[in-house]
């Protein structure tokens, strides 16, 4: 297969305008279609080999995805697979067709196979199974379809020497946005033809995918083409990183002031101003009530200030007096893990943002300062850029409009599901979380990292990356509070909001993948990343 890698991810749609693209500029349908069967099947040679006299069965719909399947069935044949067609609603006979049976390719048809047994033996049979039934446009499988896809799965569970592997997207999960509304074939290689489809990344599609490989079909110029989600890579994560000159001191690599815990969550806390610590900032200032002070073990080199507190040690409004006096030395603002939802926690955040309505005293950013000022003009001091995260999203979202009173472009927001909720005032996602992150971010006018399996880090201008990180050791208490004290930290550094998102995500994805491999699916704690993130920052600029 071609070393060409587009590491683009679109929607139905947006590759067919992509397919559409490459004929006007000369280009053919049928020579697409010969690309895409061609590079499948390198890609299963590359996977599976031997084929040699082995039994590979393919499965071929009505498409182009049964097209693609069709050229690639020739192309393994040449190669020397022992090649058997099992095709499905495909009428009249194409050139693709014909070519197989000018090779003698054995046909069987799902029409004449009532019961299945055809279908049966020939899994039976086969060490390799390639499934190219449905494409990005079919509607979910039903009936006799149905019946075929559990028969291969079912196969498929029984034998350990079975592969699966589909082309551009297992038959059954949805293009756009990886939902199974019925059944679906479970791959264990999927094979994108051009452009890994939005669908293959998001869950639960993600599940049936198996490992992903792009298979060129000549889309290297995308000019005119809608604007598409990116793979978050190695690669591009390398492109974000901020220098780290040799003669640099603390103060080139900023300061990050931290406004997180409480009496129940100061471990929250920790783990944020751990995490700007691990990216490479400079300094990093914990400022929070004296009573978390007190029940934290904060790293040494976290410095401290003290605010102001309401009951029960929560941190109260009149902490901002006490912020306002420091904020124009920080380089970063992060705002929210581990704070709570109390009262006075509240009102802090609203005053903070400016959405207590308070506009007749002096600001800090939207925030006002001190007592009302009579016959004095008003003094502004503005906000760093702000990572807001956990609590800080969740107080925001009990103020109507809180979008409206931030700082255009100046803020990364950094919501679970839950939180998204929450933000968005709904009572359900939309199963297109990269549509949602997308329509919010431009909405808001700030970056979003909408957080999953699947994480989507999305701009104001309507880019949107995806990263493909799921991994369950990262499924603990505190993971999200490493990652904002991460974000924040490269934004001290000198990252702007989205390549702060964007690089975040990455490194703290990468640690995660570390940790797992180190000590498993299940126990790994949020601290178990925070030394393994220097490390992969270095392998990074060093790779």
């Amino acid at each position: 297969m071609s070393k060409e890698k587009l590491p683009f991810v679109v929607t139905a749609g947006q590759m067919r305008s992509a397919e559409e693209a490459a004929v006007v500029r000369g280009t053919t349908w049928a020579a697409l279609m010969e690309q895409a069967g061609a590079g499948v099947a390198d890609a299963v040679l590359r996977y599976a080999a031997p084929l040699a006299n082995r039994q590979v069965l393919v499965l071929v719909g009505p498409g182009n995805n049964g097209g693609d399947a069709l050229v690639a069935a020739r192309h393994l044949a040449d190669a020397g697979a022992l090649v058997t067609l099992y095709v499905w609603r495909r009428s009249g006979v194409d050139a693709n067709l014909q070519a197989c049976r000018e090779r003698a390719i054995p046909e069987l048809s799902a029409a004449t196979d009532g019961d299945g047994s055809l279908l049966a033996q020939a899994l039976r049979k086969a060490v390799l199974v390639l499934d190219g039934l449905l494409g990005t446009g079919a509607r979910p499988p039903t009936a006799d379809l149905a019946t075929i896809i559990q028969a291969v799965n079912a196969e498929r569970t029984q034998r350990s020497d079975l592969r699966v592997v589909a082309i551009d997207l297992p038959s059954g999960v949805g293009a756009d946005d990886g939902q199974v509304p019925t059944v679906a074939i479970r791959a264990d290689l999927t094979v994108a033809t051009g452009l890994i489809k939005r669908g293959l990344l998001l869950w639960p599609g993600r599940g049936y995918a198996g490992e992903i490989v792009v298979a060129p079909i000549g889309l290297s110029s995308l000019d005119g083409v809608l604007t598409m989600s990116e793979l978050l890579t190695a690669s591009q994560a390398r492109t974000l990183l901020p220098p780290r000159p040799a003669d640099a001191h603390k103060g080139v690599f900023g300061k990050v002031l931290v406004v997180a815990g409480s009496i129940n969550y100061p471990g929250a806390a920790v783990l944020a101003c751990a995490g700007a610590q691990r990216s490479g900032a400079g300094l990093v200032t914990l400022a929070t009530g004296r009573t978390v002070l007190s029940l934290a073990t904060l790293p040494p080199e976290v410095t401290l200030l003290p605010v102001a507190e309401g009951d029960w040690g929560a941190i109260g409004p009149a902490a901002v007096d006490d912020l306002a006096e420091h904020l124009p030395g920080y380089q970063a603002l992060l705002l929210g893990p581990g704070l709570g939802q109390a009262e006075a926690t509240r009102k802090l955040v609203l005053r903070l943002f400016g959405l207590d309505h308070t506009r007749s005293r002096a600001r800090v950013g939207f925030v006002a300062v001190g007592e009302p000022l009579t016959n004095q003009p008003q003094q502004t001091v503005a906000l760093p850029p702000t990572v807001i995260d956990a609590d800080g999203l969740n107080i925001l979202a009990t103020a109507a409009d809180w979008f409206e009173r931030l700082p255009p472009e100046h803020c990364v927001l950094t919501p679970h599901p839950g939180e998204m909720r929450r933000l968005l005032g709904v009572s359900e996602l939309p199963a297109d979380r990269v549509a949602t992150a997308a329509e919010a971010a431009q909405r808001w006018r700030q970056t979003v990292v909408l957080k999953g399996a699947t994480t989507v880090i999305a701009a104001p201008d309507g880019r949107t990356l995806m990263y493909d990180g799921a991994n369950p050791a990262l499924a603990t208490a505190g993971s999200g509070d490493v990652l904002a004290g991460v974000i924040a930290g490269l934004i001290a550094q000198g990252c702007l909001p989205f390549a702060a998102a964007a690089l975040g995500v990455y490194l703290h994805g990468a640690a995660g993948a570390r940790a797992r491999m180190a000590f498993g699916d299940a126990g790994v704690v949020a601290g178990d990343l925070l030394p393994l993130l220097p490390s992969v920052m270095q392998e990074l600029r060093t790779g």
